[in-house]
This record gives structure tokens, sequence and C-alpha cells, in this order.
């Protein structure tokens, strides 16, 4: 199946050829139809499935076919609801990357910047809005958004609302809403509370599946490392200098673990960068530009990067941090094996971070391979196999800027835990 056989318009046919695409991914084959019909809808794929486009090309048809009888020529008609201001600004784009060859105006607004820019864009009364929460909260205070003519609404990344704390705006929003619209909800995973919201906001919804829920993408080779907390940064180092990384995003849980590594990084001479919520909004702009170019070959970010990072050719997802929340793994990892592609995933555990492991596990339905070297997982709170790293052409590093360490990978060593029973842990020479 190409996209000349969905039912779509040539100039976005026109549009979709200039990106390069010809074959829709599967929630775009299941969604498109369902949405030019009108219909509610609960889109569940795993990040990196295409489901962007799945919902905005059917809205720039319908916009293109013409506005509903009563409403004025410059009414705002779509809203679309994203967690976070990166995606915010890539949904903004694909807007206009498919709508390049119609007349739609589309203006995107999220906090973190001055609202000058973003006041004068809502002046020129656009069609299409895409919006974080609390800054469209703050403007409709303001009287700068009006959403009495809206027709359109789209809540994308629902698990993720919920997992920040946004429920309660979204839910403030959705009731200055139209109650005669149509309400399309896109999610990784369909939680139980993301499934009462559906309840609450959607009518007689259609659900199309391309992945089961919480499941990982089946080209990503995952990994195990199962390393104690101050081993993690050399392990690390390590890692990353496989000639096989060509470009990697670590995830860390905390902002201060994410300058933590850095800093390690350039001590290990590895160029890297931090992303996350502490940032400028002109700091993430210029980090992501340069990751996405190439010019800087490691991403160190928190999740505000987990989802919606939409970077070509990210070969390795390496979780210096193991998340609590299970459902966060498979949008981390979602950033590698994108668009048909292969990729690797790293995880390191401590031995605080096993109930994560486990929980993880339980929820994707996989049982993740150790590293090789590490011939067996923990069975008690005091053993834990070493971390190892593939030993060729990889050096581990002390973390100093030119000082080599001689071993090529982590030695093992006995240590005596508290209760007296020996434990193996990963060390360097």
């Amino acid at each position: 199946m190409t996209f000349d056989d969905l039912p779509l318009i040539e100039p976005l046919l026109r549009s979709i050829r200039a990106v390069g695409y010809r074959t829709p991914t599967d929630i775009q084959r299941m969604a498109i139809p369902h949405i030019l019909d009108r219909r509610d809808l609960i889109g569940c794929a795993q990040t990196g499935t295409g489901k962007t486009a799945a919902f905005v090309l059917p809205i720039l048809q319908r916009l293109a076919a013409g506005r509903p009888l009563g409403s004025r020529s410059r009414d705002l008609r779509v809203l679309v609801l994203s967690p976070t201001r990166e995606l915010a600004a890539q949904i903004g784009q694909s807007f206009h990357t498919y709508g390049q060859f119609l007349r739609t105006r589309c203006a995107v607004i999220f906090g973190g910047v001055g609202q000058g820019n973003q006041v004068r864009d809502l002046r020129q009364e656009p069609e299409i809005l895409v919006a974080t929460p609390g800054r469209l909260l703050d403007l409709m205070s303001q009287g700068f958004v009006r959403l009495e003519h809206l027709d359109t609404f789209v809540l994308d990344e629902a698990d993720r609302m919920l997992s920040m704390g946004f429920i309660h705006d979204v839910r403030r929003i959705v009731d200055q809403l139209p109650r005669k619209r149509q309400t399309l909800m896109f999610s990784a995973t369909m939680e139980t509370e993301i499934t009462a919201l559906a309840a609450r906001i959607l009518h007689d919804p259609v659900r199309v599946e391309a992945t089961p829920s919480a499941t990982t993408a089946d080209r990503i080779d995952q990994t195990v490392y199962f390393a104690d907390a101050a081993a993690k940064r050399t392990l690390l180092a390590a890692l990353l200098r496989q000639p096989t990384v060509t470009r990697a995003l670590v995830f860390t849980r905390t902002k201060h673990g994410a300058n933590k590594v850095v800093k390690h990084l350039e001590k290990a001479s590895i160029d890297s960068v931090a992303i996350h919520g502490n940032k400028s909004q002109t700091a993430r702009e210029r980090a992501l530009a340069g990751f996405k170019a190439g010019r800087v070959r490691v991403l160190v970010a928190t999740d505000i990067a987990a989802r919606g990072l939409d970077v070509d050719d990210i070969s390795h997802v390496i979780n210096f941090d193991l998340p609590e929340v299970p459902e966060t793994y498979v949008h981390r990892i979602g950033r590698t094996a994108r668009a048909g592609a292969a990729g690797v995933s790293y995880s390191f555990c401590d031995e605080e971070e096993r109930v994560y492991l486990r929980q993880i596990e339980r929820l994707t339905r996989t049982r993740i391979p150790v590293a090789s070297g590490s011939t067996e997982r923990p069975r008690n709170p005091e053993r834990q196999p070493a971390a190892s790293v593939p030993r060729s052409n990889v050096t581990a590093h002390s973390d100093g800027p030119s000082r080599r360490a001689p071993a090529t990978v982590p030695r093992l060593r006995r240590r005596w835990g508290r209760t007296g029973s020996p434990r193996r842990v990963a060390t360097f020479n």
C-alpha cells in the first residue's frame, strides 16, 4: 500500500512525495480514513510510528475542503495539545511541511519564553493552534485565544500529559471546548486514567492500535548492564567510544545528573551537551540543533526529551538511570529504530534500580538480555553481576582527559556486603 491508495488530495500527496515518503505506517493507514470520516479516535501507537502525520494529513485535508456553515473565514478551528515545547514545535513544523501546497495558518505557543511573539502570531488569526497546556490557559485567561468555533481537538501523548501532571489543565481546557467537535487522542500506552479520560472526552470513538500497548520496537537490540552507581560513568564513556555509536541519546533521571554526566564526558574527551527543564528555551534549541546537525554526537537528557524528539539516525539510546515509571522506558528507547531503521538500547542497572527493571520487563513482556560477561541476573540484594563492555574497539578511561586505563573491560573483584556475604561489582583498572 502507498499513500496514493489513501483518500488524500493531490496537494498533500505532493508534499508527501517532496519529503520522500511513499508507504504509510500502520497507524497512518488505519487512522487517516476514520479521521476523514469525522470519527472520534483513540490511536495507540508507540513513539516513532508516524502518528503525527496520521492526524496532521487528514486535518489539513478537511481544512482545505472548506469551513462549516456559520463560521468565519479566520476562526480557530483546530487545537492540538502537546506536553512539551519540543513536541509542540515539531507538530507545528509538520503542519507547515505537509501543508506547504495549501493555504493554512498555524501558530505554536508554549511556555519558557516571552509571550510577545506568540501573541503576535495569534493576532494573525490562525486556523490551527498547537499549544502546551500551561501557556494556552494563560493566553486564554488574557483573552488572546477563543475556542468557541473549534471543530477538531487533538490530545497528543495523553499518557505523557498524565505523567507530567497536566491532566487537570487538560480537563480545564476541555471544559471550554464546544460540545460538538471531533476529538482525537493519541497515546503510547493506555493506562486506567487515560482510559477514563477518553471515556469522558470522546464520543463513540474508533480505536486503532498499530502495535500492542507498551511493547518495544522489534528492531531495537536491548541490553542491560548491571553496574554499581559509581561505575556507570566510566562504563558510559567506554560504550560511547565504540565506532558503531554514531549518534547517542543518554537519559538521566535528574537535571543535576545530566549535568554531571556531561562534565564527566568532557573530561573523557567526548563531546556532549545536556538538555533539560532548567535550560532556557534558547539553550535547549541550540543543543537540539547541534545534535540534529551532527555537530554533537551525544545528547544527555532528562525525560523532557523522551517524547516527541524527532531526530534521524539515533543509533543508540542509553538509560544511564532506569526510569521509575516503566512506560517511560518504552518512550525513551523509541527514539532509536525509527522509520524502519534498526537501533540499540543499553540500560544501566544498579542495586537500587533492580525493582525498576522488573517492572519494565513485566510491562513490556520482554526479558532484556544481560550484557556479555554478566552471566546471570542478581538473585538477591547482595549479589550483582558486573557490567561488561565489548572487548573490541573499546577502552575504559579514568575521569581524566588524557589518562588512559590499561584495561579494556571492567574486571571483577569481591567486596563484602553489610550482611557478611560477598558480592561482585564492576571496577576499572
